[in-house]
Formats: structure tokens, sequence, C-alpha cells
């Protein structure tokens, strides 16, 4: 891998500026204008003195370019058999497959000093601990070499207590990128995600060279919530570096986290092909795959995964979720949700999926235990606004629709245009007849195309009597519409504007015709028949009002009303 001419960094600068210049600004250390010289490794040898000097500059730069520049002295000094050489090149070996894994290089045996300074903090980075340098060292190298600790599985991830050491380095070799590097990853891991990018910023500007710096900017650019500045960094490197696993792994990290499904599957792919034994990523698949609705291909991830952990809750929820929602099995997605939900620390999103398919259980049991889970999810602090959706889709499935206007200004704040709807239904059904108007025609000017919205529209103005208005919108949906159960709901709007019983019967006909199901229809036919006193008609209409909604409350006055002609039935 070996750094890009002039022409490209400031183009790929003036990109990353551009991008950044979202809601939020931030200032941002430019990338250098001019790239680290490489032959010969010049700008790592500025220290002066014999070779020794001129290869430990070269180590200390932590650049790949002067690394490999380093071996090359070694090789053609011929140090390797000697202490120094040997030292050397097992800081080197170390550097390169700690920081730049992905870097294929030819890299000498490691044959280090059993006894040396630097073989006993390698080791002890091997085992995933960190020991800090001697207060009084000299040597950069000292400070450095211990941070890399934190690279192993088993290193705890305490990185503060390694700020000293590294602000030591940064003192002993300000020209190093290792320094700024290593501050950006404390400074991210312990949430100060401005001194982070500051950090991972100067590295980057020594040499973008460093990869894994530019890496570490795209994330807390990611976490600052420039998601989309951040993906375009690291397509950015994926044009520059094409063979970097490192960069093609953080850029499917990043389609994943921002769920971005469609780009997130195909560079989840390439990572497993690469490595089809990639754990986290094959949990990954399985959930992209989920997403994307291809349960089959899902189930096989899942069927890969299962020996490695079958506890993971992330693959439990996503077994339940394919119960759900590909064999529709409720009962055996839920003996998956409920033994996640047993366990601690269980995000909101599998908790809001149990209640939400509690919720839409017939079973009473399952409905008490879905509104216990979902009460327990709105007692937490600043509830996410996917509960507060929840809550309030449970509040109108139940037609509870005081309790839906309690939650009616949260989700138009966060989403005016998907809610306009449910607002009008809420104020309509309320009895605020002006401001179901008010939500009904702002959805309509919104989208004039929906017919959902013109019919919201066209019912609000009758019931606020803005007849004309109303007559001419009907009129024109009426004419433009061949058929069906909407132009059946026009019909009856239109029924409710006529002066007389007679121009409103032949509207409620045509609205029966178009949709013999129009609950609306039949009891507007219902009503008409039992005014003109034609009881033979009305309980025929009222029958089948009752057969499609026994438990209106309407109607079941009529029932009682008309309760011996119901029961009365000729062919008995």
């Amino acid at each position: 891998m070996r750094t890009r001419s002039l022409c490209f960094w400031l183009c790929f600068f003036i990109s990353l500026m551009t991008l950044a210049c979202t809601s939020t600004q931030i200032e941002e250390t430019p990338l250098p204008t001019q790239a680290p010289l490489t032959n010969g490794g010049q700008a790592a040898l500025s220290r002066g003195g014999g070779v020794a000097d001129d290869i430990r500059a070269l180590v200390e730069s932590g650049i790949p370019d002067s690394l490999n520049e380093a071996l090359d002295l070694i090789r053609s000094r011929e140090l390797g058999g000697s202490e120094f050489g040997r030292n050397m090149n097992y800081v080197i070996v170390t550097l390169f497959k700690t920081l730049y894994p992905d870097i294929t290089t030819t890299l000498p045996v490691a044959d280090p000093l059993p006894n040396h300074t630097y073989t006993q903090i390698i080791r002890n980075v091997a085992q995933g601990v960190y020991i800090p340098a001697p207060a009084d060292s000299p040597d950069f190298l000292e400070y450095i070499l211990p941070f890399l600790a934190f690279f192993s599985p088993s290193g705890a991830k305490l990185y503060a207590i390694a700020l000293p050491d590294i602000r030591r380095a940064a003192e002993l070799n300000p020209d190093s990128v290792l320094p700024p590097y290593f501050l950006g990853l404390i400074y991210e891991h312990t949430g100060s995600l401005k001194e982070a990018r500051s950090s991972f910023e100067r590295a980057v500007a020594r040499s973008p060279a460093c990869y894994p710096a530019a890496i570490g900017l795209a994330r807390v650019v990611d976490a600052s919530g420039q998601k989309q500045a951040a993906t375009s960094m690291l397509q950015e490197m994926v044009n520059t570096y094409p063979d970097n696993m490192a960069i093609k792994r953080q850029l499917a990290l990043n389609y994943y986290n921002n769920q971005d499904w469609s780009h997130a599957e195909p560079a989840i792919a390439e990572i497993l092909q690469k490595d089809s034994k990639d754990a986290d990523f094959t949990l990954m698949s399985a959930r992209v795959l989920v997403e994307e609705g291809q349960l089959v291909q899902a189930q096989s991830a899942l069927e890969q995964y299962a020996p490695i952990n079958p506890n993971n809750r992330l693959y439990l929820f996503l077994r339940a979720r394919i119960q759900a929602e590909g064999y529709r099995n409720r009962d055996a997605a839920l003996t998956y949700l409920r033994a996640i939900l047993k366990s601690p620390m269980v995000n909101d999103e599998i908790s809001i999926y149990t209640a939400r398919l509690l919720l839409e259980s017939r079973r009473e049991d399952d409905q008490n235990e879905g509104h216990s889970l979902l009460r327990g999810l709105l007692n937490e602090k600043d509830p996410a606004f996917s509960v507060i959706v929840l809550a309030f889709q449970d509040a109108l499935n139940r037609k509870a629709w005081d309790e839906a206007a309690v939650y009616l200004d949260r989700v138009l704040e966060e989403n005016r245009s998907a809610y306009l709807l449910d607002a009008y239904k809420i104020e309509d059904a309320r009895g605020n007849k002006q401001a179901a108007l008010a939500y009904a025609r702002e959805f309509y000017q919104q989208k004039p195309a929906s017919e959902e919205g013109t019919l919201a529209l066209a019912a609000a103005l009758v019931e606020t009597g803005v007849h004309d208005e109303a007559s001419r919108l009907i009129e024109n949906r009426i004419e433009a519409l061949s058929g069906g159960s909407v132009k059946s709901q026009y019909y009856y709007l239109r029924s409710c504007l006529r002066d007389n019983d007679t121009e409103a019967l032949e509207d409620l006909r045509s609205s029966n015709f178009e949709d013999p199901r129009n609950l609306m229809a039949l009891v507007g036919l219902f009503e008409v028949y039992q005014r003109q006193g034609d009881e033979r008609r009305a309980v025929f209409y009222l029958k089948q009002a009752l057969a499609l909604a026994p438990d209106v409350p309407e109607l079941q006055v009529y029932k009682q009303q008309y309760t011996s002609e119901l029961s009365y039935d000729p062919a008995g």
C-alpha cells in the first residue's frame, strides 16, 4: 500500500469538508498538501546520526512505507543478526501484524532477544496486559509498544490508563503517526468524540497511509451524527485501497449500523467470502437477510452460526422473527422472545418487538402481558420514539382516542407527514371536527394523489358543513373512478349532502352496489328505510350491518330496538 498523489488527497480533503457541512459544523484539520516522502524514507531521517538512528526514526514514524524502509535497511546492511537488528525486526513485525494486518509485505522471522525490554513488553502485549513505561524512560517505543495490548482480544479495554504514556510519546516524537492515532482511540473509547476526531485527523494529516487512523476518523464522524459523511469517507478509502479488508469491514459495519440493508448485504457477503467462519459477520448477514425478507437464506446463515453461540440474544431474536414473519407462528416466536427477556440488559428493539406480537394476539392473557411490557418501556427515563409509536398504535387499534391523543404531539413532531391521517382520525373521533379538517387538508396538500387523504378531506368537509368544496371534490372522484370500494365511499359521502331521502337512497344503493360490505352504506340504508317506516327493508340492512360489525355501540342500540324482528326467521 503506497501513499497517493497530491491531487488525490487534495480531492479527498475537499470531499471531506463538503460532506461535513451538515447540520452540525465541526472544524476539521485538513489533510496534508504534500504526501510523505517514501524513497529512502527521507522524512523520517531528519534526526541525523548513523544507520541505527535512521532505522529507529523510520520505525518510530509508524508509517507502513517507513517500516518497510527500515526492514530494507536492516537487510541491506546485514544487521538482521545483530542485537539491534533483531530487536528492530521484532518491533516492526509486531507493528505490521497489529496495526497493518491487511498490508501484504515480506516480513523477517522474528528472533527477539529474550531479556530485552521490547521483548518483555511485546510478550505482555500478546497476553493483553498493559504495563506502563518507567516514568523517566527517554525511549519512545517503551511508551508506544505497551498500548498494543489493547488490540489483543483478551486485553482489558481500559484505554484511559495509557493516556499519560501516549502524551509523553507525543512529546518525544511529534512527527510520528502513532501517538495521535492512539490518542484518538483513547478519546473514542472514553466518549470524548471531539478530541478523538482531532487526534485522528492529526494522524491522517501526518500520513494518509495510516489507514487505521482514517478508519477511526470515519467512526467518530459517524458517531457524531454525520453518517453520510462517514460513509463517503469509507467509500473513498475503499476506492483508494481496494484490497484492504479492514476498510471494507468498517464500511460494511457502517452500512449495517445505519440500517442501510441494501448496501450492507453485498458488503458483508464480500467479508464472508474472505472468511466464511467470521461469526460476527455471519450473524450480521442473517440480520440483513431478515430485514430484507429473505427468510430462507437468513435461516441458513443462522444454522451456520448456531454451533458458535446458540444463546446469543440477536441469534434468538432473529429466530423469533423468522417464526413470526416467515411461518406466522406467534407462539414459537414468543418462546424465543420470552427466553431473551429473562436475561439482563435486553435492548428496546427486542422488548418492543415482543410487546407488539403480544398486543396483536387475540388472547387476552397475551394482550395483558403485552400491555405490561409496554408500560415498563414507557416508564423508562426518556423512552425511545419507537416505544412512543408502539403505544400510539396500540391506542389507535383499541380506538382509545383520548389515550392516542396523549402521544399525538410527539409523533407529529418526529415525523409529521407520516401521522397526519392518524391525527385526523383521532380528532374526528373525539369530535374536534375543525381540527380534524385542518389535519386532513394539510395531508391532502402534501399528497394530493393519495386516495385515502382525498377521502379524509372529503369526509371532513362534509362533517364541517363545507358542502360546496366537498361536492366538487366528491363529484370529481366519482367521475374519475371506474368502480370498487373506494368509489363506494364517495357515493356514501355524496348521500350525506343530499337534501331528500330519494336522492340519498340512490347514492346509498350505488355505494352498496360497489361494495356490499361498506358498513356506512348499510347503516345509511337502514336509517333511511327506518325513517320511511319500511321496517322490512330496514331490518334487512341492519342484519347485514350487524353481521359485519356486531360490536359497534351504535348498532347495539338498533339491535335492542329490533330484537324481535332480528330473531324472526321466515324459513323456520
